[in-house]
């Protein structure tokens, strides 16, 4: 007999206020708050009292939340909010997102014998920090109910750590539209992008998303029109656009910040980039396919899994020269190009619905809490 018993899921997360992971997770609540279970989100923020834009999004379409404010390091805390959160919402199944949650709060929801279920959105592996909290959530990931990994290398590293391959789903993101998309007038004005080539570049500025050879590829790329248009905010700001300054390109790369539902914009691109040197399934990737926006990506991470030679230019991770050709070639040979735009929709269409991708959590989710 069919188990369709509704379910109740706390979601745990300490959200930047927009990206990949906050985008899918979003899609999970709301998805699975429409299929009639009860879900709310546990947001772990920093001390203030400002609204946070990750949080206000999951109100905006009806999620419940509770905001759980800590400095960096205080744990104890942390831990005991969640603690009176299991206690008092007595959920299902805990579903856990970062490397803080899951090394954190997990094992207090696994002492409270609520089952837990984590999704790994990606690993960071520069800087000795980075490295050392990974090794301490893959540590952590051992002892939960299941893991969800985004992408076959996630899912590979993941087994190579010592997690029961038992445990592990491989489970690609999916696509769902947040917003109407502007029409490619109106983004550009919105944007107040000049009538121009544009190459749309979408993700937060560190090391990992490479942003510095999408920089060096614009210096090689043949097209003194050419603009880069970045969207994003980080760490790594200030240096790319030193960078940008030292190339000659300071009027070129045009910087627009962090910005809400990206995804509404991304027809003002003649062509999209995803310069990464590591990813796990990008949510900036299908919403490019989505816009029917060109797309030349590095063959990093999840990124085979979304797309193939057929549907975009792939190139090497740190190929700079590689990626002002495949620009070049996308910009120049628009029959080809357009081609490229139809498989990737249709790549799209077939294998990232979000149907099948809730259903698949759900039966994570029954599992777990059967068990």
């Amino acid at each position: 007999m069919e188990d369709d018993r509704r379910l109740s899921v706390l979601h745990v997360v300490a959200p930047a206020p927009f990206g990949g992971l906050e985008t899918v997770l979003r899609a999970l609540a709301a998805g699975h708050a429409g299929l009639g279970h009860t879900v709310r989100v546990a947001a772990v923020l920093s001390p203030g009292g400002e609204p946070h834009p990750f949080v206000e999004s999951l109100r905006g379409v009806g999620i419940a939340t509770d905001t759980i404010r800590v400095s960096a390091r205080r744990y104890f805390a942390e831990r005991a909010a969640i603690r009176e959160l299991c206690k008092s919402q007595q959920p299902d199944v805990v579903h856990t997102h970062g490397y803080r949650p899951d090394f954190i709060d997990g094992g207090v929801a696994r002492s409270e014998k609520v089952p837990v279920v984590s999704t790994c959105h990606g690993f960071i592996e520069s800087g000795t920090r980075a490295r050392i909290y990974h090794w301490l959530q893959r540590r952590a990931l051992r002892s939960f109910d299941a893991i969800v990994a985004v992408s076959s290398p996630i899912e590979k590293n993941l087994r190579d750590a010592g997690i029961p391959p038992e445990k592990i789903s491989l489970v690609p993101n999916a696509y769902q539209p947040t917003a109407t998309p502007f029409s490619r007038e109106s983004a550009r004005r919105e944007l107040g992008l000049p009538d121009a080539t544009l190459i749309g570049w979408v993700g937060r500025l560190s090391f990992e998303k490479g942003l510095d050879v999408a920089i060096e590829a614009l210096a090689q790329l043949q097209r003194s029109d050419a603009y880069l248009v970045v969207i994003g905010e980080g760490q790594e700001k200030s240096a790319l656009r030193n960078l940008a300054q030292r190339l000659g390109l300071a009027d070129r790369v045009l910087w627009r910040g962090a910005i809400p539902n990206a995804e509404r914009l991304f027809h003002a691109f003649d062509a999209f980039l995803l310069s990464s040197r590591t990813e796990g399934t990008p949510m900036a990737l299908l919403e490019a396919m989505a816009a029917n926006v060109p797309i030349v990506a590095t063959e990093v991470g999840g990124v085979p899994d979304v797309i193939d030679s057929s549907s975009a230019r792939l190139v090497r991770a740190g190929d700079a020269a590689g990626i002002a050709v495949a620009l070049e070639a996308t910009l120049s040979e628009p029959d080809r190009t357009a081609v490229r735009i139809q498989r990737a929709r249709e790549r799209l269409r077939q294998q990232f619905d979000v149907a099948s991708w809730l259903s698949r959590y759900e039966s994570i989710y029954r599992s777990v809490a059967r068990a």
